[in-house]
This record gives C-alpha cells, sequence and structure tokens, in this order.
C-alpha cells in the first residue's frame, strides 16, 4: 500500500496500469482516469492513492461483468 500523498511519474503510472502515456491522458480529458497535479510549468504527477484506487476499481468491475 502506498502513502496518502506519494506522487508517481508517468512513467510509474504506465508501469503500473500497462496503459500507454497517450492513453493515459487521453482518458484524463474524458475523464476516466485521475486527473494529474501539476508540479511546475512542465512537470506533473499522479498521487498513487488515486491510481491505485483507479486499479481496484478495474478489478471490481470485471468482477461485476
Amino acid at each position: 500500500m502506498n502513502a496518502p500523498h506519494k506522487l508517481l511519474t508517468i512513467r510509474e503510472v504506465v508501469a503500473a496500469t500497462r496503459l500507454s502515456k497517450p492513453t493515459i491522458y487521453k482518458m484524463v480529458r474524458a475523464g476516466k482516469f485521475p486527473r494529474q497535479v501539476r508540479l511546475a510549468e512542465q512537470r506533473v504527477a499522479w498521487l498513487a492513492a488515486e491510481i491505485d484506487g483507479w486499479i481496484a476499481e478495474q478489478a471490481a468491475t470485471r468482477c461485476r461483468a
């Protein structure tokens, strides 16, 4: 389990979800994936707890189908 405020880079999010970078950004724009936190003008990260929650949601929907 990750600390509640641990930040993940896009590479770490790609590794955790097995989604491509373009797919992640497309899903963020569509409201289907957690939004990133802007750290600087050209640096973003994601909250690890939100990514973990998203993964858990995907697993839960698999069980309901």
